[in-house]
């Protein structure tokens, strides 16, 4: 599987440049499946829902199933979060893994930047931040793009991982 990512402060611009980007490439035709890494608690589960209640009562691993769609719940009880690695080889093979988030990853990624968050940029200090994507001009010793540039983005994303 070829992996990129999508990286940058809060409030880049980075989930929706994602969105447009799993977007395009299924339009495309390729299979494309994400990684989003969040510095917060999160549940995606329901207080007093059956699957809750597995989990509440000590459950591992809760699998949730239906028709349409099923999810995997792991509970890590205290353990470390996974490692990257360990996460992608939990996924099915497609073409792509677009990641966000993950900044200090070993991968490579396109910087998000929106002026309006007043951040310092992530690029110089992250060779493996190969591009920028911004909502206004840059002048950097690597590639700029627009962010709402998707198909210009999809294109180079594409030929940086040689599909």
């Amino acid at each position: 599987m070829r992996v990129y990512g999508i990286t940058g402060w809060k409030n880049s611009g980075k989930t929706g440049l994602m969105e447009r980007l799993v977007e395009e490439y299924c339009y495309r035709g390729l299979t494309v499946s994400t990684i989003k890494h969040a510095h917060h608690s999160f549940d995606v589960d329901q207080p007093g829902r059956d699957s809750y209640r597995h989990r509440a009562a000590g459950a591992q691993q809760v699998l949730l199933t239906s028709r349409n769609r099923y999810v995997l719940m792991h509970e890590l009880r205290g353990a470390d979060e996974p490692s990257l690695d360990e996460l992608l080889s939990k996924l099915a093979p497609v073409d792509l893994v677009l990641i966000e988030g993950f900044k200090g990853a070993a991968h490579p990624k396109i910087e998000a930047v929106r002026a309006a968050t007043n951040q310092p940029l992530l690029a110089p200090q992250n060779p493996m931040i190969k591009a920028v994507a911004s909502d206004t001009p840059l002048s950097l010793q690597r590639p700029v793009f627009d962010l709402n540039d998707t198909a210009g983005i999809a294109d180079f994303i594409l030929a940086e991982v040689g599909l």
